[in-house]
């Protein structure tokens, strides 16, 4: 199957998610900050409509991610979520009317150029479109065990950059999870249909893993300093995504010497979204 398909609807995804990013960091900051994880902060954040149209760029989002995993690897797709950051960033800067500085510039062209050339050197391909009960049950117990250990550690600390980084990893650990089954139940749907969509399991535990996910996401924003959470969460998306293809689909990456090349693209991904975060604009004000 090409590549081409599913990147364009992995940036589509990835576009979207910018957007919800920046809606919901501004509504998530105008409610009362809690120190511990309540179901409550849902309901403070439906009353302001800047969130419910952060929901709407979910929306949207996830019907682009979709689409991109029926037609291509989960090692493919998901690492180029990573471009979210830059495009939160360069979102919030157009609202506030103002400039990006040149080492802002430089950083967004670091993760752009190493996403670009980590993905062309490891050349995901392969795997099975289905995961067996076994691979599935060891998948599942891994990534619930590392959201609740990291999610337990972030909110046992006070607000600031421990807390935000603990639950960015947790929320990171529970998009990648939401996306290998999304993957899977696509494939149900391809070979079963809308109704054996509606009774596959994976379809209902996508969904929670995607409901736990904005919880923890939400969070995570109120937890602390962006420099903390996003490359915990951006990265860490990525890096999950791509144990979980390897282990769960089967899929392939090229080794030998195009680890060399993978490597510096990694390196320059990492340096840009660090660099990005340290130095970025505040979502709220483009500051």
């Amino acid at each position: 199957m090409g590549v081409v398909l599913p990147v364009l609807f992995a940036l589509l995804a990835a576009l979207s998610n910018a957007t919800a990013t920046v809606l919901q960091r501004r509504a998530a900051l105008t409610v009362p900050q809690s120190q511990g994880f309540r179901f409550s902060l849902i309901a403070d954040l439906l009353r302001r409509p800047v969130w419910l149209g952060g929901m709407l760029a979910v929306v949207v989002a996830g019907a682009g991610q979709a689409a991109a995993l029926a037609t291509g690897p989960l090692s493919l797709v998901q690492p180029l979520f990573v471009l979210e950051l830059p495009l939160a960033l360069l979102l919030a800067s157009l609202s506030a009317g103002r400039r990006l500085p040149l080492a802002m510039w430089t950083a967004v062209a670091g993760v752009v150029v190493g996403l670009g050339v980590a993905l062309a050197a490891a050349a995901p391909y392969g795997g099975h479109d289905q995961v067996s009960g076994t691979r599935w049950l060891s998948g599942l117990v891994a990534c619930a065990a590392a959201a609740v250990l990291l999610a337990g550690a972030g909110l046992r600390r006070p607000v600031g950059k421990a807390r935000a980084g603990c639950l960015g990893a947790a929320t990171a650990v529970c998009y990648a999870l939401t996306a290998a089954l999304m993957k899977d139940s696509m494939g149900v749907l391809d070979t079963h249909g809308v109704t054996g969509f509606f009774t596959a399991w994976q379809t209902y535990a996508f969904a929670a893993a995607g409901v736990a996910a904005v919880l923890l996401l939400e969070h995570s924003m109120q937890g602390g300093p962006l420099v903390a959470s996003q490359p915990a969460l951006t990265l860490g998306d990525a890096a999950v995504s791509l144990l979980l293809g390897v282990f769960l689909y089967l899929e392939h990456l090229r080794t030998g010497w195009w680890l060399l090349p993978q490597l510096l693209g990694v390196a320059l991904v990492v340096l840009g979204v660090l660099t990005l975060a340290r130095r970025g604009v505040d979502l709220r004000t483009g500051t």
